[in-house]
């Protein structure tokens, strides 16, 4: 059986982001690491949005940036300034080429690719086992998730769910200093659904159709919201499709373990998926952090959200009970949260970074009978 120091399963946004993280203390290159995910990550499978205020690790691959992001549903069509935030955009293949060059750099990395069967904690750290193989380590980190949650009473799964194309267009049809974060103007009778555009330049952009609900649509489906918008809200028809991605990211308020033993779960198998939006990359970059920086003072590397903290989980359940149960369509309340705050500060608090008091701020725009009566099922 091979040994080593640390296996980290997974070669997705939070493997890769931690292994970076690790290796770039330089404190790490006498010990044996292995990275195993079933993919080689040579496809350009995804696309990772966010914004934040300061340069980050992973600025050198920032495809595209926004300062002015348009909120639009039928009744308002608004231009924000998110100074001092930046909307960056992340380009999949563009991550995994980054990342993997600068871990290749290190010879003692191993890098495999195989399916992983099962992680299991041992008397002296943890195994885990692929189709033929069983490799042990002092401590694995793992953004794999083997098992489907089972949900408890008060507990919710939602599907966010998407198609994008990147189109080229013949007309210069956008502005690439403006992107769309949420265009509600599309039919909300599937679940919550709206689209959002990022311009690269006048004739080439990314378009994405994206829904909120417990099931995903048929192929063509997607197909038709995508055609529509772009004939409706884009108003041309002269246009290539150069690129496609689909996705699935899970909307829930299950509690995650963080870890078990000698295993520690990381990105969307770790909670690390905002319940409430689906957006993921800066909480995972913020646990990988600190993560690597809890190796470095010689504790358990386990992040246990603090007592305060779960105050958002119970924001996100509040949210998901509503759009679960149909009490309030998804598209009201997140233009209802833009519209009447300060766009700022709604990104501060989808970013889990608020105060109580401009908590309550910001919620209490919101209809207030249907949020509290949620909030009451939430606490029973």
């Amino acid at each position: 059986m091979n040994r080593f120091h640390y296996i980290v399963a997974g070669a997705g946004c939070a493997g890769l982001s931690f292994l970076v993280r690790l290796l770039q203390t330089g404190q790490f290159s006498d010990k044996k690491i292995l990275l195993i995910d079933h993919s080689l990550k040579n496809a350009n499978d995804r696309t990772w949005c966010f914004w934040e205020k300061t340069p980050g690790l992973f600025d050198a691959v920032v495809y595209k940036q926004w300062q002015h992001l348009w909120l639009c549903d039928h009744a308002h069509v608004r231009l924000y300034d998110i100074a001092p935030y930046t909307y960056k955009m992340i380009r999949g293949i563009d991550f995994y080429q980054y990342c993997l060059e600068f871990i290749r750099k290190y010879p003692n990395v191993i890098i495999e690719q195989a399916t992983i069967q099962r992680m299991e904690n041992t008397h002296n750290g943890a195994v885990l086992e692929t189709n033929g193989q069983l490799y042990e380590a002092d401590h694995i980190f793992s953004s794999i998730l083997l098992q489907k949650p089972v949900l408890k009473k008060g507990q919710y799964h939602l599907l966010q769910h998407f198609k994008g194309w990147v189109i080229e267009t013949q007309e210069a049809v956008f502005n690439p200093a403006e992107a769309t974060l949420m265009d509600f103007r599309v039919s909300q009778e599937q679940g919550t659904a709206f689209v959002y555009v990022m311009p690269f330049t006048p004739h080439r952009a990314l378009v994405e159709y994206t829904l909120f609900s417990d099931s995903t649509l048929r192929s063509e489906e997607y197909d038709a919201g995508l055609k529509n918008y772009i004939h409706t809200f884009l108003n041309t028809s002269n246009y290539t499709v150069q690129e496609e991605e689909f996705g699935v990211i899970p909307m829930t308020n299950y509690r995650f373990p963080s870890s078990d033993g000698a295993i520690t779960y990381m990105g969307t198998a770790g909670g690390q998926t905002k319940a409430s939006s689906g957006y993921t990359f800066q909480f995972i970059q913020k646990q990988t952090a600190q993560l690597v920086d809890a190796i470095l003072r010689n504790v358990k590397p386990v992040i246990d959200t603090s007592l305060l903290q779960r105050r958002f989980h119970w924001y996100d359940s509040i949210l998901l009970n509503v759009l679960a149960k149909n009490k309030l369509p998804g598209a009201v309340i997140f233009t209802t949260l833009f519209n009447k705050n300060e766009i700022r500060d709604v990104l501060q608090f989808l970013d889990n970074e608020t105060s109580l008091l401009q908590e309550i701020k910001i919620i209490t725009v919101l209809p207030k009978r249907i949020f509290l009566r949620a909030a009451l099922e939430q606490l029973t």
